[in-house]
């Protein structure tokens, strides 16, 4: 990831322009993400808690909705 200074640009809003572009190309999550060995049947397990877990925020989302009378109707 480079950032070249503009003219007249001060070091904190270039800085800050660099730690966006980090977070935006997803290096750092990456490099989290390889920080440390995790095999295969570990991977499953992760992956099946998280499904879970989307799964249960959708349910709860899905309620509420029901609750409050679906898409683009007023509050009651």
């Amino acid at each position: 990831m480079q950032v070249v200074a503009r003219e007249g640009e001060h070091i904190e809003e270039l800085l800050s322009r660099f730690k966006k572009g980090m977070v935006r190309s997803g290096i750092l999550r990456d490099l989290k993400k390889h920080r440390f060995f995790v095999g295969p049947g570990e991977q499953r397990r992760l992956k099946a808690k998280e499904a879970a877990r989307k799964m249960k925020r959708r349910r709860e989302k899905a309620a509420e909705r029901r609750r409050s009378g679906g898409y683009g109707s007023r509050a009651r």
